[in-house]
């Protein structure tokens, strides 16, 4: 217990960094996927094509890749400086939201069209009818595909740690090199990554009754 006592400082720093970092690239990783979607069902092809070439892109090549490419690569150039922290966020940011504009895009391409032409009738604006028809079904649809990525990018913040930030599996490592207590501290370490992925499954849960309530 000595060595857990004495590690779990590094761990909660290391856990703060993490769920800052997840959630900023979350939300990063919405935003980029909304456009993305938006533009990838555009009518015009340039804006069509800009999308798929970026989604093509960002799913065709591993996530270290993109991380080496945007910390180091764009680093090197000298009209650019990005720190760790600000490189690991866009790197989670930017993957996850190629994989959000393919759900986003799914989820409203499943609503039938023939609520879009009844909303015209009505009177409803393009807007109006993307607001209060198509979302509020396509949320619900996407939802669970959703809370997948969400987790997939959750673990993907595990690979920050080898350009230096100080994230849970980083500050794991700073642990073990303190205490020679590994399969203790990676267990650990185990423990706090599973308890953050059941949180956020339970958020997915909660966030799905309460649509289908309404």
């Amino acid at each position: 217990m000595d060595a857990i006592t004495k590690a779990m400082p590094y761990l909660i720093e290391g856990l703060q960094v993490t769920v800052y970092i997840f959630i900023a690239a979350l939300i990063l990783g919405l935003i980029i996927g909304l456009v993305m979607a938006l533009l990838r069902l555009s009518p015009l092809k340039a804006l069509n094509w800009i999308a798929k070439i970026y989604i093509d892109a960002i799913r065709g090549t591993p996530i270290l890749v993109q991380l080496f490419f945007i910390y180091f690569g764009l680093n090197s150039l000298e009209w650019i400086s990005m720190d760790k922290t600000t490189a690991g966020i866009v790197t989670v940011g930017l993957n996850a939201g190629a994989y959000f504009a393919e759900i986003i895009r799914a989820g409203i391409q499943s609503i039938d069209k023939g609520q879009t032409e009844a909303a015209r009738s009505l009177g409803l604006t393009g807007l109006q009818n993307m607001r209060f028809i198509v979302l509020p079904q396509a949320v619900r649809r996407m939802l669970p595909t959703f809370t997948n990525q969400a987790i997939i990018s959750l673990k993907d913040t595990s690979l920050l740690s080898i350009i230096g930030i100080a994230d849970l599996t980083q500050q794991g490592e700073v642990a073990t090199s303190a205490t020679f207590e590994a399969f203790k501290i990676w267990f650990v370490v185990g423990i706090i990554y599973f308890i953050l992925i059941y949180l956020l499954s339970l958020l997915a849960n909660f966030l799905e009754r309460r649509f289908e309530l309404r």
